[in-house]
């Protein structure tokens, strides 16, 4: 059994009022020559929300549902929060910990899936963190991607379930289950299994619910034309499906998000919505999981399992639970150039989850 004194929960983080808009694209593009133009295109985007991002004020809501499930059930750990891009920083997070005594911790990254940037890349952040900190910073270990953990799946059928509720009657057995995730450059899924691992969850979910008629589609790309990135882009699809008579009505699901940051109400609830109100496709959006009871209790049973290391691990499906520790190859970083990285953001930036 390995002895744990805190847990760091990390995020994405997001501009929390129209000051911090500018500073928080520039720490997201940070090293990737982007033009200043760019920028205030997507800066635009976040005006329309008044400069505030969701995502801080659910990863605190979150936290506050994990404290009470620790409360309730146990471990009795200390919860600390950093982000990649925005106050609180992981590294401002890491000196208070190391401060506080902290010497060996558990971190949940608000991310499901692996690639690169949604799990190799968060390590790597914590790292340079604890080295801008000293010696004395404490050992972090990272919790598995979860994927296909039962209570995840169910916390998502749930949401689903209750979206395909709120379409007209006539229509709910009829209704086609969109699942979307963050579109990535086609070179970074080839080093990871993010698409596999959202297929799965998605196959998961839709099986639960007893619908055979299913499909999983990307959005929030942000690469130049020239890049390829994962597709069909959600509004393509959508557009498909009405001309090609595939359904009468459609939920979509941000499988691949944790919560309803700026992504989802922007690309979904705007985007998509719109169009769906123009081709009159009628249209459900199914919740994130956000703090579903059953999802803070799983974060709960990720780290009892971490600490107690049990021979056997939740996990459903096709595919065994994920390591714990991450092979050195494991997520690789895309090579940079025309099938590299993320290129100019072009619409808001958040993290997968």
């Amino acid at each position: 059994m390995t002895q744990y004194d805190a847990i760091l929960i990390v995020s994405f983080g997001g501009p929390e009022g129209l000051d911090d808009v500018m500073p928080f694209l520039e720490n997201v593009t940070r090293g990737r020559n982007i033009p200043p133009d760019r920028l205030l295109q997507v800066a635009h985007h976040y005006e329309q929300f008044h400069g505030i991002s969701p995502i801080n004020q659910q990863t605190r809501d979150m936290i506050t549902a994990l404290r009470g499930e620790l409360a309730a059930h146990g471990p009795d750990l200390p919860i600390y929060w950093g982000n990649r891009n925005w106050s609180p920083m992981l590294s401002d997070t890491i000196q208070r910990m190391t401060d506080d005594g902290v010497k060996h911790a558990i971190t949940f990254v608000v991310a499901a899936y692996s690639s690169y940037s949604s799990c190799r890349q968060y390590r790597e952040d914590v790292e340079r963190a604890r080295a801008a900190v000293g010696p004395d910073a404490p050992q972090v270990d990272k919790l598995r991607v979860f994927f296909n953990h039962p209570l995840f799946i169910e916390a998502y059928t749930e949401r689903v379930a209750d979206a395909i509720a709120r379409l007209p009657v006539s229509l709910q057995a009829k209704a086609k289950l969109v699942f979307t995730a963050h579109s990535i450059p086609v070179s970074m899924a080839s080093t990871s299994r993010y698409e596999a691992q959202l297929r799965e969850s998605s196959r998961l979910i839709a099986e639960k619910l007893g619908r055979k008629d299913w499909a999983l589609v990307y959005q929030s790309r942000s690469g130049p034309p020239t890049q390829p990135w994962l597709e069909p882009d959600v509004c393509d699809y959508l557009k498909q499906v009405k001309e090609k008579g595939e359904a009468e009505a459609v939920v979509i699901v941000p499988v691949g998000f944790l919560s309803d940051h700026m992504e989802v109400l922007y690309d979904l609830d705007m985007e998509a919505r719109a169009l769906c109100d123009e081709i009159k496709l009628p249209m459900a959006r199914a919740a994130s999981v956000g703090v579903h009871p059953k999802f803070i209790r799983m974060i709960r049973e990720l780290i009892v399992e971490r600490i107690e290391q049990p021979t056997v691990r939740s996990a459903i499906g096709q595919y065994p639970a994920s390591h714990d520790a991450c092979p050195v190859d494991c997520c690789k970083p895309p090579e940079r150039g025309a099938t590299g990285r993320p290129g100019p953001p072009t619409r808001p930036m958040q993290a997968s989850g």
